[in-house]
């Protein structure tokens, strides 16, 4: 006879910290799985501690058989998303659980009835709290490690959402593997264009000035929301989210990589790049113990082979001026000599008008994709 399940709330830090946790059984065999800082997850679920709950309210479940926990899930309202696309979504996240269907209906109920008692309608995710991590479930592409901020899931976690009634909310997001060696095909033929625009003179790229790096922030905060407002489902961000959203990178980052182009002094393009971080964490355990920061101290000495860049913001009127072009080319000159190998795209979505294309024309391959699943709630 199967043990009942009893669907648990997190209510103390001994349980935040089952809660957190839980995922190294689930990954305990899966090489490619990359741990979180287990700091930075206790820090982010926490209600007295966690960005998210300045605009937002989250519960946490554990779903518990014969004393052992077998699945977790996340239910939250964000408020300011909601209120500006006028939908009843309720957030799920840190979805992980066995390969167990009745484990995955009953945390799916326990995420339904708190949509419901909150006077929600739709289940949304998952994402991980931030609508930038722990993004959707993976769908293709288990031949490698995630890059930095990219999620992982097991191949089960598609049918347990999509045989439950959940529908894809939006198109797939994308990884794409962008060629930067110079004697890759694409790349030369980039090069060329890149050089005709250097000569015009009109637009110029620079790095990032780290030193002065909230004047930066609030130059990034005057381009996000209209370079990304025509996407489907996009909630703008507030200055304080961006700067904390950002705020984790800057200690990693080279302000070399971080570019941004400018037209007579106005920024009109950002293009961030940074190291896949995922390279070095991927050996050191979340830093759930003391020798780990010893082993990750080690990881750091090797510079990752992959520079990931994490955004493509250009203003909607110099999409087809080629100011993108310029700064990918400008990124794979100076990330190549620095030596690094190969750059990431990601995520972008595939409803975007603008940015698969682009990678397109880079030469870029495809090599993974993610979906974020809606459900509405009868």
């Amino acid at each position: 006879m199967t043990d009942p399940l009893k669907i648990v709330k997190v209510d103390d830090g001994r349980q935040r910290k089952a809660f957190a946790t839980f995922p190294w059984k689930i990954y305990a065999d899966d090489p490619l799985w990359v741990p979180p800082i287990l700091g930075d997850r206790l820090r982010m679920i926490d209600p007295e501690r966690g960005g998210f709950f300045n605009n937002g309210r989250a519960d946490f479940f554990m779903a518990m058989r014969a004393g052992e926990i077998v699945g977790t899930i996340m239910a939250a309202e964000d408020r300011t998303a909601n209120a500006h696309r006028d939908v009843p979504d309720c957030m799920i996240g840190f979805f992980e659980c066995i390969d167990d269907g009745d484990v995955a209906d009953a945390l799916f109920d326990a995420a339904a009835g708190w949509a419901r008692s909150h006077g929600l309608g739709t289940l949304y995710g998952p994402f991980n709290l931030d609508y930038e991590d722990g993004y959707g479930v993976l769908i293709e592409g288990r031949d490698r490690p995630p890059a930095v901020l990219c999620g992982h899931s097991p191949p089960y976690y598609q049918a347990m959402f999509e045989s439950r009634g959940f529908v894809p909310a939006r198109g797939d997001n994308l990884a794409y593997e962008i060629p930067i060696a110079d004697d890759h095909p694409e790349r030369a033929r980039l090069a060329k264009l890149a050089d005709r625009m250097r000569r015009r003179g009109w637009v110029t790229v620079r790095g990032a000035d780290l030193e002065h790096w909230e004047d930066e922030v609030d130059r990034v905060y005057d381009l996000i929301n209209a370079a990304l407002s025509h996407l489907p489902d996009y909630a703008p961000w507030d200055r304080r989210r961006l700067h904390d959203s950002l705020a984790p990178f800057v200690r990693f980052a080279d302000g070399e990589l971080v570019l941004f182009a400018e037209v007579d002094g106005r920024a009109v393009g950002w293009f961030p790049g940074v190291p896949n971080l995922n390279e070095a964490l991927i050996k050191v355990d979340g830093l759930r113990r003391p020798w780990d920061y010893a082993r990750l101290w080690w990881a750091m000495r090797r510079r990752p082979d992959c520079v990931a860049i994490k955004s493509v913001l250009v203003l909607p009127e110099y999409w087809d001026t080629g100011v993108a072009l310029l700064l990918f080319d400008e990124m794979a000159r100076r990330a190549l000599a620095k030596g690094y190998t190969w750059a990431d795209l990601s995520l972008t979505s595939a409803d975007n008008p603008y940015t698969p294309g682009l990678a397109d024309r880079l030469g870029a391959r495809l090599y993974k994709r993610f979906r974020v699943y809606r459900k509405a709630l009868v």
